[in-house]
């Protein structure tokens, strides 16, 4: 019998990983809009966030949280960081034991510094959980270009199984029993991105960003290791595999942010104008708390918060081209 996948959250990525997974499952998409339920259903579109990319039509949506839930045999969580809580805690009441719960969201809680994985522990203890990640643009899967993605969870039987799963056609799945490293390398490719993007809207070239990614990754891997992350991650597909696309594509949310900034304009005209939640903009001062803590050096990472708290954009690029170059492989 095929598995019932439930997929919390009907923006870009929720669901063009709805759509990807029907090949494999039967596979529920909760909406928050029922209007945007029956569009999906009746038409097999999404506009508002993909808009004539053609869904599957055995995908089928829902504005009934409840409901949706009840029928998961394997959750899958793709809102935003900062609703994931309030979701979560939601569909927790209607969910059966034992059921796995991945999360496809790349942020921070802000209040608490908790990763996603960390609060589905807490709201619904017992249930195996994972994270999905690396170089997911959404309308190119949906479009049918090849991509791949790295599922983490820690029990080895589970994740071979729900690998198969997700995996169809051109979009692979592949692999990672490092929870912690996939899921801080998602959050903090965010930030790096940003930082890449102000400096293209300041007209910064090719050398720049490629140095930007690469010491940007460097400071991801000393962070993310310092919280309990392997190293080896960050060198694969949610760590260097997100970071360039993240930093590269005019589709990246967390780019164009950091590109606007760049070009002088102010953070909330940029944000108030924006469909797509950009996670790292909420993620950047929760990364500097958890550098802090740790006591690792984030030069790149604390220049975003500066700027995003209402700092020059000239001034951090400026801050970060006069850093002291030492051995490669030290701090900073």
């Amino acid at each position: 019998m095929k598995l019932n996948i439930s997929v919390l959250g009907a923006g870009s990525w929720g669901t063009t990983f709805a759509a990807s997974a029907a090949r494999n499952a039967t596979v529920e998409l909760w909406c928050r809009d029922a209007t945007l339920a029956a569009e999906i259903n009746g038409q097999h579109r999404n506009s508002r966030y993909l808009g004539d990319l053609a869904l599957p039509p055995r995908l089928r949506a829902s504005s009934d949280l409840a409901a949706v839930a009840t029928r998961a045999d394997v959750l899958v969580v793709a809102v935003p960081s900062h609703g994931f809580r309030e979701t979560l805690a939601r569909a927790a009441p209607h969910v059966r034991p034992w059921v796995p719960v991945i999360s496809l969201s790349k942020g921070l809680e802000q209040a608490s510094g908790l990763r996603m994985s960390q609060l589905i522990a807490e709201i619904l203890p017992g249930h195996p959980a994972g994270v999905l990640g690396g170089p997911n643009l959404a309308q190119e899967i949906l479009s049918g270009k090849a991509a791949a993605s790295v599922l983490a969870m820690e029990d080895p039987a589970i994740l071979r199984q729900l690998q198969q799963v997700f995996s169809s056609g051109v979009y692979r799945v592949y692999s990672n029993t490092d929870v912690i490293g996939c899921e801080v390398a998602g959050v903090l490719k965010n930030v790096i991105a940003i930082a890449c993007g102000m400096a293209d809207g300041m007209g910064a070239g090719d050398n720049t960003r490629a140095a930007m990614i690469t010491r940007g990754l460097a400071e991801m891997s000393r962070l993310g290791v310092a919280l309990g992350g392997q190293a080896a991650t960050f060198a694969g597909l949610a760590g260097l595999g997100d970071l360039v696309t993240t930093c590269s594509s005019r589709l990246s949310r967390n780019r164009h942010v950091g590109e606007q900034l760049g070009r002088g304009r102010l953070l909330e005209d940029i944000i108030g104008e924006m469909r797509m939640v950009a996670e790292g903009v909420k993620s950047t001062a929760v990364a500097v708390a958890l550098a802090d803590r740790t006591g690792v050096e984030v030069p790149m990472i604390r220049e975003v918060g500066r700027v995003l708290a209402g700092g020059s954009p000239k001034r951090a690029l400026r801050s970060l081209i006069r850093i002291s170059a030492g051995a490669e492989t030290d701090p900073g």
